[in-house]
């Protein structure tokens, strides 16, 4: 089965909302958000590296990765996880280097739909509509549905 990923910028706001059902158990799919060798193995646009420098998936802790492509450009990303409860809820910062500054934080819940299944739920706040712009003109959207898909391999 394949899970759409929704994902919504209303015109005029700093957020973006997702929604995306996974075939999996909450403890799994919470389990393959917190073992960074796991994290490594699905978040990203197909065909991208992970490299993981740190992933402390825990209330306080911090994160930084690089995505490298194909071609060998590197994208590098890090934040704060301020509030990680186990199999509810995360709450991080997060910034993309190439654009340091500009700061979203994200929530991402997760829901446990009965069945073996979850349903994930993230929303994410910019520091302006133009930064929020950018990130969904990035290709975000492409890289989120490619690292779910994989996802679900992983968890399945």
């Amino acid at each position: 089965m394949t899970n759409e990923l929704i994902v919504t910028a209303p015109d005029g706001l700093p957020f973006i909302d997702f929604e995306r059902e996974v075939d999996a158990p909450v403890a799994a799919v919470f389990a393959a958000h917190a073992d960074p060798e796991k994290v490594a193995q699905w978040m990203g646009p197909n065909g991208y590296e992970m490299l993981i420098d740190r992933w402390d998936f825990e209330t306080h802790g911090g994160y930084r990765y690089v995505h490298r492509t194909p071609d060998g450009d590197e994208y590098a990303f890090n934040g704060t996880f301020h509030t990680v409860r186990e199999n509810e809820i995360a709450i991080q910062t997060f910034e993309f280097e190439g654009f340091p500054d500009v700061v979203s934080i994200e929530t991402l819940r997760f829901e446990d739909l009965g069945d073996g299944r979850t349903r994930l739920t993230g929303h994410a706040c910019y520091p302006s509509v133009e930064a929020r712009d950018g990130m969904v003109s990035s290709g975000m959207e492409r890289g989120m549905s490619e690292g779910y898909e994989r996802l679900d391999q992983l968890v399945g």
